[in-house]
């Protein structure tokens, strides 16, 4: 059993017991979170597709780290006009462990 979940403007292809980090969430590390985007579900009982979204479908998920990435250098330049500028750059995430897919009951 599988699901394709969107958060963060992204969509993860999600299987209980899947480790995936996604744009930041709130919550506390332990916390569960329902992720309710949830755009396909492919289940013994066969595939549904949303559209966009299946209504009354879940993904349970357990928020297992809160942190930020490595820093990026983010460097602006002009020639001949003397512009330098330079930036860094750190995202924030959380990272999930999938518990379960909860299809629509129809």
């Amino acid at each position: 059993m599988y699901a394709i979940v969107e958060t963060g403007g992204k969509q993860y292809r999600v299987e209980p017991g899947t480790v995936l980090r996604v744009e930041t969430l709130p919550g506390e590390v332990g916390a569960q979170i329902e992720l309710k985007q949830v755009r396909l579900v492919q289940s013994e009982a066969g595939l549904v597709v949303g559209h966009p979204l299946i209504t009354g479908a879940r993904v349970n998920a357990e928020i297992m780290q809160q942190g930020r990435t490595r820093s990026i250098m983010v460097f602006k330049k002009k020639r001949r006009k003397n512009y330098r500028r330079t930036k860094g750059h750190r995202q924030g995430f959380t990272q999930l462990r999938i518990r379960n897919i909860e299809a629509a009951s129809s």
